[in-house]
């Protein structure tokens, strides 16, 4: 069974970056797929941030400006978000994925539940 799990702070303060690490189970996330970060301001919809795939080349959403930055640590099976100088309008809950895609943007079987992480003083 692939499970996929979020950990990180739930509350950031501005200007801070911000490290969410995906826990992956049942897979190993060097065999195959694309492995992804994706992110839900409250009221808006889904937001592809970037993605690290089975070979380790990694790509991002250009939105970002560049503050996001993907890694793996695959002696863990583990991949790791990190977003720099967040702002409040980084506020949202944050699900890393698997996906057959390089850009994902709507759910899958293989979601994470996700994290919420509030950008605030």
């Amino acid at each position: 069974q692939v499970q996929l799990q979020e950990s990180g702070p739930g509350l950031v303060k501005p200007s801070q970056t911000l490290s969410l690490t995906c826990t992956v189970s049942g897979y190993s996330i060097t065999t195959d797929y694309y492995w992804a970060w994706t992110r839900q301001p409250p009221g808006k919809g889904l937001e592809w941030m970037g993605t690290i795939n089975y070979l380790g080349d990694t790509y991002y959403n250009p939105s970002l400006k560049s503050r996001a930055v993907i890694w793996r640590d695959t002696s863990k099976n583990q991949f790791t978000l990190q977003l720099s100088s967040v702002t409040p309008d980084d506020t949202a809950v944050y699900y890393c994925a698997r996906s057959p895609n390089r850009v994902t943007r709507t759910k899958g079987p293989y979601w994470g539940q996700g994290t919420q992480v509030t950008v605030s003083s």
